[in-house]
């Protein structure tokens, strides 16, 4: 092959190459990065929690409780429950719980916060003796849907488990509810009606009675009383103190 044979051979070749790398960005389409990212169905909590649990052995009770005894009596279960070698038959405990922003003497704090006091859940499997296990545990008053003179008690749907499991922020929201409604409650340490003492401004020192309480933005309506009558201030929560 002569040189000038050579080099028309590599330019065709060359011009090959090119059409087909020119065909390949013709066939294969453009794919918008945005589209792709949502075009990803979102996944329903209910669902998915209600996919969790449809196959898990046992069923699952609610337990009454002293008032405050909560996650003792959690511990209290899990102590026994090992104790009494029944960890075949009594497989997990829930003390349902979610956020709440408590202000207290002005500052403002996150804490865990139970969302049914009194009540604990516990998914088992009822034979007499994981029953007596339950019952008998220090702090529990009893099991709650009692439906019968053996103290027998009945389970929840899994309809229920899922509204009792299911964190507050993860429910359905009402459409007409704020979108701030996924926001922690906030807890105050003021009550309408309650007698502070005035610590900062105009009226340091001088008694005065909560009329309204803003939790969101932190403010109090207060009365004080000026010249006999009883005159309506906007404090901060920082400017007041409990008596």
């Amino acid at each position: 092959m002569s040189v000038s044979e050579f080099d028309e051979a590599l330019k065709n070749e060359v011009e090959a190459q090119a059409a087909a790398a020119q065909a390949a960005d013709v066939d294969e389409p453009e794919i918008d990065e945005d589209v792709a990212e949502t075009s990803e169905p979102e996944v329903d909590p209910a669902e998915a929690l209600r996919a969790k649990l449809r196959f898990a052995p046992g069923e699952w009770y609610v337990l009454h409780s002293y008032a405050g005894f909560e996650n003792r009596v959690r511990s209290n279960l899990e102590n026994r429950i090992q104790s009494f070698d029944q960890e075949d038959y009594i497989y997990q405990i829930e003390v349902p719980t979610h956020t709440e922003v408590e202000i207290k003497n002005g500052k403002r704090s996150k804490v865990e916060a139970k969302v049914f006091p009194s009540y604990v859940l516990v998914r088992m499997e009822m034979t007499p003796e994981s029953y007596s296990v339950v019952r008998n545990t220090p702090g529990v008053t009893g099991f709650v849907g009692v439906v019968d003179r053996t103290d027998r008690p009945s389970p929840l749907p899994l309809d229920e488990v899922i509204q009792w499991l299911l964190p507050p922020e993860q429910k359905p929201k009402d459409e007409s509810s704020d979108s701030s409604s996924s926001d922690p409650d906030i807890k105050v340490d003021f009550t309408e009606g309650e007698s502070v003492t005035v610590v900062d401004g105009a009226f340091a020192s001088m008694p005065a009675t909560i009329s309204e309480i803003n939790a969101e933005q932190q403010k109090l309506k207060v009365l004080v009383s000026i010249f006999g009558r009883e005159t309506p201030v906007e404090l901060n929560f920082n400017q007041v103190s409990k008596l």
